[in-house]
């Protein structure tokens, strides 16, 4: 499953074939001209939108992790911070009418491998860090990061995935938490297309 470059690429055409399957026309389903107005720049590349009757629906950012744990954790978690403040605030100032507020979901594939899930030494120089970050490995690290993008409602929902290089390809994987598992994800993104067609004018 971790492979490396355009690893990604086959959950974003599965979730494009989740969306079709729940009744949403093909042709509103992008993976390819997928660029959406921002409020802080003008325009972001979202790798999946929905876009029914000209009503921003829903915008997925796929994500993935190999390697350079100790590099790339905090630009993913900066990238994705940004994104959603990007993309909400695009929403609130009215770049998407006559859309109601679209689903944003996030998915991080994460490597798991020695390094990303034995602890990782904290430097606090200043300040102390938050008690639940004590002896976190950055698997759990992405755990709290993406169960707060919810929670503080930056996303609808995020989901978490950690799969090994070597055997990922068989489809060996985990889901560490209920919370951030496909199902949970996918049901969350499900009750948004429900509401999406029950709201169109020709309904």
């Amino acid at each position: 499953m971790v492979t490396g470059g355009k690893q990604m690429d086959g959950f974003v055409l599965l979730f494009a074939s989740i969306v079709e399957a729940e009744g949403i026309p093909a042709s509103a389903i992008d993976v390819r001209s997928t660029t959406l107005p921002g409020y802080f720049r003008p325009e972001k590349d979202w790798d999946l939108v929905v876009v029914l009757e000209g009503r921003l629906i829903a915008s997925v950012e796929f994500k993935s992790h190999v390697g350079s744990f100790g590099n790339n954790f905090n630009n993913r978690v900066e990238e994705a911070l940004g994104n959603a403040t990007d993309l909400n605030t695009a929403y609130r100032e009215g770049a998407f009418l006559p859309s109601t507020k679209p689903w944003l979901g996030y998915m991080m594939l994460l490597e798991e491998h020695e390094k990303s899930t034995r602890p990782v030494r904290l430097r606090q120089p200043h300040f102390p860090v938050f008690s639940e970050f004590d002896n976190s490995s950055y698997q759990r690290r992405y755990e709290l990061f993406c169960t707060r993008l919810v929670r503080e409602r930056l996303y609808d929902a995020a989901c978490l995935i950690v799969s090994p290089s070597e055997r990922g390809a068989d489809g060996e994987y985990k889901e560490p938490l209920e919370e951030l598992a496909f199902s949970t994800f996918v049901s969350s993104l499900q009750g948004k297309l429900t509401e999406a067609r029950r709201r169109l004018p020709s309904q």
